[in-house]
C-alpha cells in the first residue's frame, strides 16, 4: 500500500523548488553529512565532466530556519520558505539524524548540532545570518548564537527555552501526562502520535488513522539516535547559566502553547534582558507557525525588516 506521506514528498519538494530552494549535502567532517535546503541561485551550474563548484555567497540577507523534533526542515517550515524567499536568502538545514543528515560521532548535545550547523553554513559561504528556531531547534539556535556570535546577528525563537533542565523536563512531562521525553516526542503508535498532536496544537487536528500511520513511518526514523538526542538534551539545574547574548532576540509564541507555556517565554525574556522582545500570537499552540502561518509570517517579516533597516543605518 502506498504511503500517503511519502507520496506527497515529491509535491512538497516541487513546491520548495518553486519557492527557490533545493537540497544540497554538505560534508561537515569525515563521518558527518548535513543536508540543507539552499537558495537555487547559490548553486553554480557545472557540467557533468567537471567537479562541483562551491556554492556562491548569498547576495540577500540570510535567514536560517531550524526545525523542531517531530519533523525535518521543509515539513516544519513549509509555510515560511515561500513567504521569505523573495527578500531573503533562505536556508533550511536538517539537523543531525533528521532528513538526510547523519553522523558516526557519539556526541548528541545541542552544542554538537550547533557546531555542525556553523560549519555547514560556513561551507555554504554564509558570514552573517538571522536564525529562526522552533522548539528543539530553538535550543540549537541559542547554542549557535552563544558559540558563534560573529555568525548570528539576530534570533527569532518560538516555543523553546535556553536549555532543557531536569526540573523543567520533569514538570512538563508530569503536567502533560507523559512518563518520558521519548514517549512524548517519539511516538510508536497512532495513539501516541495523536497524544503528541493534542498537546502541540491549540485546536484539535483530525486526520484519518492511516495518515497517522504513514507519518509515523516516514518522519520518525533513526529512533535510537533521536532517543539519544533527547538524553543529551537534559542538563542539571545547577549547570544552567544564562549567556550574555549580544544579538537581538525576538520570542514569537503561541499564547496557548501547552508544552512551553507563555509564562516560560516571559520569564525567558526577563532572563535575556534588554536585547529580548516578546510577541504572543492568540489562538495558537506550540505549532504556532503551522497553525497561524499568515500571522506568524507577518510578525517574523516585521522583525526581520526592522533588523535589516537598523543594520543599513549603522
Amino acid at each position: 500500500m502506498v504511503n500517503l506521506v511519502a507520496a506527497q514528498r515529491p509535491l512538497l519538494h516541487a513546491l520548495m523548488k518553486m519557492a527557490g530552494v533545493v537540497p544540497f549535502s554538505v560534508d561537515i567532517e569525515p563521518g558527518t553529512v548535513m543536508n540543507f535546503w539552499v537558495p537555487l541561485e547559490a548553486l553554480p551550474t557545472t557540467k557533468k565532466d567537471q567537479p562541483p563548484k562551491p556554492p556562491k555567497k548569498p547576495k540577500k540577507p540570510v535567514v536560517v530556519l531550524i526545525h523542531g523534533f517531530a519533523a525535518e526542515g521543509i515539513v516544519t517550515w513549509q509555510f515560511q520558505v515561500g513567504a521569505l524567499s523573495k527578500q531573503y536568502s533562505v536556508y533550511v538545514p536538517d539537523l543531525i539524524f533528521f532528513g538526510g543528515s547523519v553522523t558516526d560521532k557519539a556526541e548528541r548535545s545541542p552544542a554538537f548540532q550547533a557546531e555542525c550547523l556553523a560549519t555547514g553554513l560556513r561551507k555554504l559561504g554564509i558570514e552573517k545570518c538571522t536564525v529562526v528556531g522552533f522548539s528543539y531547534g530553538g535550543m540549537v539556535a541559542f547554542k549557535l548564537a552563544e558559540l558563534r556570535p560573529e555568525l548570528v546577528d539576530a534570533m527569532v525563537v518560538s516555543g523553546s527555552i535556553l536549555a532543557m533542565t531536569d526540573s523543567i523536563s520533569g514538570e512538563t512531562l508530569q503536567r502533560l501526562g507523559f512518563e518520558s521525553s521519548s514517549e512524548l516526542l517519539l511516538p510508536t503508535s497512532v495513539k501516541g502520535l495523536k497524544a503528541l498532536l493534542s498537546v502541540a496544537a491549540h485546536k484539535k487536528l483530525w486526520f484519518p488513522d492511516r495518515l497517522h500511520k504513514d507519518f509515523l513511518e516516514v518522519m520518525f526514523n533513526n529512533r535510537k539516535d533521536r532517543a539519544e538526542l533527547l538524553q543529551g538534551l537534559i542538563i542539571s539545574n545547577k549547570d544552567t547559566v544564562v549567556p550574555k547574548f549580544t544579538q537581538k532576540i525576538h520570542l514569537l509564541w503561541g499564547e496557548n502553547d501547552q508544552i512551553f507555556k507563555v509564562e516560560l517565554a516571559q520569564k525567558l525574556q526577563e532572563e535575556l534582558g534588554d536585547n529580548a522582545t516578546f510577541r504572543g500570537i492568540p489562538k495558537a499552540g506550540h505549532l504556532v507557525h503551522l497553525e497561524r502561518p499568515c500571522v506568524y509570517n507577518r510578525c517574523l517579516k516585521h522583525f526581520l525588516a526592522t533588523m535589516h533597516s537598523n543594520a543599513q543605518t549603522k
